[in-house]
């Protein structure tokens, strides 16, 4: 009986899809503006043109009938008529002419799904009574999107857990492998130390096929002395007999000639300069992004490889257990708001490309320069609403967006609670497929299908609350302030 009543209060309190709506609040408050922010300026190949970008902003649902009148649009209407819920999309835009700001200019873009019952929705913060008034079900949660007047609701993806060190064994059982998923602003780059058997230790990196020697990244990064690389790692003597093992292996003696041997093999037959530009931009822009990707995080890199380094000796020596997978604080919850933030990063990207090229070709045809006239709004509007419409997502995932299940209220419910991972069905998967201890309170162990998708496809427990996710900054700087040094 009292669980009766504390599930009752629960749910007053908080809604079934609180996690959806408030994450997309989220991508409308923060995360769309970050996107503009990174991009900051548009640079066609046109002498002493750019244009900056500054404050985006959304408006609430409108329609646009056949008259050209503009009026508010509401969900239900939405659904009568088979129209897309959307939001008109606006954009502060300055031309700069030869170092001269014109006037900025707020311009239309294009056009953004409205999640029902988000901030953006007419329905949020209604009563029952305005509800009903306005044909809507009281009952109803929202945390789904309407696009051609069908509802639909954003899967959530579970995947590996990004910025974090995961230790494996591979299936030879001599090469142990320290891995991470270096995730920054839409980039994700696989980033590995791998310990072979006879202890020598090497690094891959992204847009870089080949292996490189572990010292000799360091010595690239500024750790290009012995005793400060000895300094970094542990006295235990199984990390000492391999660190001593690939200062033999290390093939440069000094800074520069590391740079310039990864530059060769980055860039082999180009000049010195190039190559030296190369190996610069992999260091800087592709190992480890999250870390940063300025000259001055490279040390900070440096000490991050050794820990990778350390971790992967010890679990060869069995000085140390293997990363679980399955546990759930190495897996991440993809939810409405973050999926949105990927496509918005996607579809701005082909946006800002598509008003570069329409100021090029106004340029050569001597036309001037009018903003309303150089942004064409379908760039972005058809990507982000073909894939909402397919479910083929960014990152060539599919079925992410998929029709609600209105059969009775509670699949819907169910439905919009789902959870879904990236492993293909036609596997095995044991591991993957099984129950967990860190599951517990967090994912209904009954509420999966049968057959192939049996444990890849999982629900959110009732009283289950995720997180959005913040920055890490405050809590970087409050750390320095405290006095906390770069040490492992």
């Amino acid at each position: 009986m009292v669980y009766h009543e504390l599930t009752e209060a629960y749910l007053r309190q908080k809604s079934l899809v609180q996690q959806n709506l408030d994450s997309y609040n989220q991508f409308l408050e923060e995360k769309m503006q970050e996107i503009v922010d990174a991009q900051g300026v548009i640079e066609p190949q046109v002498e002493g043109y750019l244009i900056k970008l500054g404050k985006i902003r959304a408006e609430k649902p409108m329609v646009t009938e056949a008259d050209g009148s503009r009026r508010p649009l509401a969900p239900m209407e939405a659904r009568l008529r088979d129209l897309s819920y959307t939001a008109p999309l606006f954009l502060e835009m300055t031309q700069v002419v030869n170092g001269v700001e014109k006037r900025p200019e707020d311009v239309f873009i294009g056009e953004l799904p409205v999640m029902v019952k988000s901030q953006l929705c007419y329905l949020n913060g209604k009563s029952r009574q305005e509800l009903s008034e306005a044909g809507e079900d009281t009952k109803d949660h929202g945390g789904y999107f309407i696009i051609n007047g069908t509802e639909k609701s954003l899967m959530t993806l579970e995947d590996l857990a990004p910025n974090r060190i995961l230790v494996s064994r591979e299936k030879d059982e001599e090469t142990v492998q320290s891995k991470i998923f270096s995730t920054r602003a839409g980039f994700r780059g696989r980033c590995t130390v791998d310990r072979s058997k006879d202890g020598r230790v090497s690094i891959t990196l992204p847009s870089y096929n080949k292996s490189l020697e572990f010292m000799m990244v360091l010595y690239a990064l500024g750790l290009d002395k012995e005793e400060k690389v000895t300094e970094v790692f542990s006295k235990e003597k199984e990390v000492y007999n391999d660190i001593l093992l690939n200062f033999e292996l290390n093939p440069v003696k000094n800074r520069k000639d590391a740079l310039e041997t990864i530059g060769k093999r980055a860039a082999p037959g180009q000049p010195v300069d190039y190559q030296l530009k190369r190996a610069e931009l992999l260091i800087d822009r592709y190992l480890l992004p999250h870390i940063g990707v300025e000259p001055k995080d490279r040390l900070a890199k440096a000490y991050f490889l050794c820990r990778m380094a350390e971790r992967a000796i010890l679990v060869a020596n069995r000085k140390r257990a293997v990363e679980d997978k399955d546990h759930y604080a190495n897996k991440r919850l993809k939810i409405a708001g973050k999926l949105m933030e990927e496509l918005f990063r996607y579809a701005f990207g082909f946006l800002v490309k598509d008003v570069a090229y329409q100021i090029e070709r106004a340029n050569v045809r001597g036309r001037r320069m009018s903003m309303f006239a150089l942004v064409r709004p379908d760039a972005l509007t058809e990507r982000i609403k073909y894939s909402m419409a397919t479910g083929n997502w960014v990152g060539g995932h599919t079925g992410v967006s998929q029709p609600l299940d209105r059969y009775n209220f509670i699949s819907a419910a169910s439905f919009l609670k789902r959870v879904t991972s990236p492993l293909a069905k036609k596997h095995p998967h044991y591991k993957a497929r099984d129950l967990n201890g860190t599951h517990w309170g967090r994912l209904d162990p009954n509420e999966t299908p049968e057959g192939p998708n049996c444990g890849l496809v999982k629900n959110l427990a009732l009283f289950c609350e995720v997180t959005t996710g913040s920055s890490e900054k405050p809590v970087e700087s409050a750390l320095k302030k405290l006095g906390l040094t770069m040490r492992i």
